[in-house]
């Protein structure tokens, strides 16, 4: 009945009553790129989880971030403006330490204000981090290392594995892995607890696949190290790009490829972000289980996307931090009461479009100021006439538009790249300077953003 309501709710048939309105769970996850099944990105991906989820709602697989980078990416979604109108690139400072975010009401906050509690446990914004007050209740958030559990696998080198970058199984109890306690935090104080009342927003944040690409071994033994098949790389790729690439998509704390691949590292590091996918999975598994055990998947509103992607040595690097595919493209699924299921969209579509698209799905009063485009014509029907496309940012005056067919970037020295995505897939061949595309660069240049704000003020707190 309550899925009955709701579609008649959708369709602008009745008016939902607040009892109604749906709950909503948000899970975030941090640098998955299309390695899942549901996206055929990788031959050995297996994340069965989040491919039923996709079979039950609508899986949007041309789904692309505002910016290939945490904090941007993560503040454009919960304040719902892109990098370019707050000038947060990078991943300082705090958007809620700009003055001019100060008064923004973030998704949650809204959600709150329309009668929400509220709720979240792990990453949702940059590196655990959270606004004031920016939710009722707070559970754990692990932080991407456990210094007391995650043993060092890779002794450190200047010129490899660093800081966070390491990978390997893991041999402490599985249940005290960050995103196992995130996800049974998750399960036994929002969604199964009889003391929660609807409606509820609960947002959570899974760490891995971020490096250091740790699971447990039980997972990682799942993947024979042998029959791991290597992203493809060319020969000479990068011969035909600009020169403002070298230090604008530099992954300052990731190795560069050549010691992946002298070390001979390069399979295995391979092999431990996939191992981080399948386990990922397996907590999105055990939460939307729960909540179909609660008996309220029917009114709930699920989202799952990842921040941005993530290079394996494909283009001859690793990390995020670049407007190419690999790095801007994303899992991307919404599984709404009421609405069809089992939909695959093709479409151009951003991450930026969360929170209109809840706004939309929820009914609550509108919010001044967001940007983004509501979904909820796509979820209706995904082969509906679209003739928006998605744009990334990476630093000031740094943009990719991406439409259902081409790539096209420009740089803030002019320089731009331009690929077709339908004969190029990899994008290989640079045809910007073919002079047969000048009228597509054209008109594909006029959906960059007109305003692109000088980098921001505020702090790391």
């Amino acid at each position: 009945m309550h899925r009955f309501l709701f579609a008649l709710f959708i369709f602008g048939l009745t008016s939902a009553p607040a009892a109604e309105k749906p709950n909503v769970l948000l899970i975030a996850i941090d640098d998955m790129n299309d390695w899942v099944g549901c996206l055929n990105g990788h031959p050995d991906a297996s994340s069965p989880h989040i491919d039923a989820l996709a079979e039950q709602g609508c899986l949007f697989n041309n789904a692309h971030c505002q910016a290939p980078i945490c904090n941007p990416s993560r503040a454009s979604i919960m304040y719902g403006m892109r990098p370019s109108t707050t000038g947060i690139y990078m991943n300082s400072p705090r958007p809620w330490t700009v003055p001019a975010l100060k008064d923004r009401v973030t998704l949650a906050r809204h959600f709150a204000a329309n009668g929400y509690q509220t709720y979240t446990t792990g990453k949702i914004y940059h590196g655990s981090g959270l606004p004031d007050g920016d939710f009722d209740v707070v559970g754990p958030r692990p932080g991407q290392r456990q210094k007391k559990l995650d043993a060092r696998l890779i002794p450190p080198t200047k010129e490899g594995a660093k800081g966070l970058w390491d990978f390997g199984a893991q041999l402490y109890d599985e249940a005290l892995f960050q995103d196992a306690a995130d996800a049974t935090w998750a399960i036994d104080e929002v969604v199964t607890n009889p003391d929660v009342k609807d409606p509820f927003f609960l947002a959570v944040g899974f760490y891995r696949p971020h490096v250091p690409f740790y699971s447990p071994k039980r997972i990682h033994d799942q993947i024979p190290l042998e029959e791991i098949d290597l992203p493809p790389v060319k020969a000479g790729d990068r011969d035909d790009l600009p020169s403002i690439i070298n230090d604008l998509t530099l992954a300052p704390s990731a190795p560069d490829h050549s010691w992946f691949v002298e070390s001979g590292k390069w399979r295995e590091a391979v092999q431990a972000y996939l191992a981080c996918i399948r386990w990922t999975d397996e907590q999105v598994g055990r939460l939307l289980q729960a909540l179909d055990k609660s008996g309220k998947r029917e009114n709930t509103v699920v989202i799952l996307y990842s921040d941005h992607g993530f290079f394996l040595g494909e283009k001859q690097r690793w990390a995020k931090q670049c407007l190419w595919e690999r790095a801007t493209k994303v899992p991307f699924i919404i599984d709404a009461p009421g609405l069809p299921g089992g939909s695959v969209c093709d479409q151009p579509v951003e991450l930026l479009s969360i929170y209109p698209t809840l706004i939309d799905l929820c009914d609550l009063s509108e919010q001044p100021g967001i940007e983004g485009i509501t979904l909820r014509p796509l979820l209706e029907n995904p082969a509906t006439g679209w003739p928006y496309v998605a744009v990334t940012t990476h630093g000031q005056n740094n943009h990719a538009v991406r439409t259902k067919t081409h790539r096209y970037i420009r740089y803030r020295d002019g320089s731009e790249e331009l690929y077709d995505l339908r004969i190029d897939p990899n994008e290989w061949t640079n045809l910007a300077g073919d002079d047969q595309f000048q009228e597509l660069k054209k008109k594909l240049a006029a959906h960059f953003p007109k305003r692109n704000a000088t980098t921001a003020t505020g702090s790391k707190k």
